[in-house]
């Protein structure tokens, strides 16, 4: 127990910045993910095995949206399933900051697995509505769009990531990058971005037995993500652009 408090305290200082980042992940998520890496510190595992965790726990709780009939013991289940895997996502960074052992290959398969389970997490809720629940046809739209919407943002974020980094690396001495905004640091901004939280999500499938409120709040969710990912495409491009504009 004295080395898991120990490598508590230590994870303390081995942040990263919560700059951006949604209310749920930055107040909730993180926070869960500490014990979870002190602990496997204690454990002696490597982050790669974290990830692999969290991707085990993840994945059966997708799957068990589309195999089980919903009923509020198996939506809390799933609830629990995907918020442990995604705090253990969490982890497996933190503990690679704590241990020193970040590699390229590491965050390959970190974000190998998000892809996954963005592909996988809408394509369960479509055959567990089209399986399980009372709908029109014309409903299954919409955990395809969200599918979609999804993936498409994951795409973008990791893509401007990715260019960034290539900019910095082909030109070390050019401009720096403008800042982010402040407002975009704060509490209000972390809370205005929940519907685009993953782990917000996680969340709202505790609701998957209650059909009306369920297919309410998602559907919702859909369409508010769909618009965040109009804004963030203009902001990404601007970003790029101005890159460009400064070599």
């Amino acid at each position: 127990m004295s080395e898991i408090r120990a490598a508590m305290s230590r994870l303390k200082e081995a942040q990263k910045s919560s700059k951006g980042a949604a209310a749920y992940s930055r107040y909730i998520n993180r926070p869960l993910g500490r014990p979870m890496a002190a602990t496997a510190y204690a454990l002696r595992m490597t982050p790669t095995q974290v990830t692999i965790v969290s991707a085990v726990f993840t994945l059966t709780g997708v799957a068990l949206i589309a195999l089980l009939p919903p009923t509020v013991w198996s939506s809390i289940l799933i609830a629990v399933l995907l918020v442990l895997g995604y705090a253990l996502d969490s982890a497996d960074g933190q503990l690679a900051r704590l241990t020193g052992t970040g590699s390229l290959a590491g965050e390959w398969l970190d974000h190998f697995f998000d892809s996954i389970k963005l592909a996988t997490i809408h394509l369960a809720v479509l055959v567990c509505w089209f399986r399980f629940f009372d709908l029109p046809d014309g409903w299954l739209l919409v955990p395809l769009v969200f599918a979609a919407s999804a993936n498409v943002f994951f795409f973008g974020i990791i893509a401007a990531d990715f260019l960034r980094r290539v900019h910095r690396l082909e030109h070390p001495h050019g401009p720096a990058e403008a800042p982010r905004e402040a407002w975009r640091s704060g509490g209000l901004y972390s809370l205005a971005v929940i519907p685009t939280d993953y782990g917000f999500l996680c969340l709202v499938f505790a609701l998957l037995w209650w059909q009306p409120v369920f297919v309410g709040i998602y559907t919702a969710l859909a369409v508010i993500n769909v618009l965040m990912l109009l804004l963030a495409a203009l902001r990404w491009y601007r970003s790029i652009r101005g890159l460009a504009a400064d070599v």
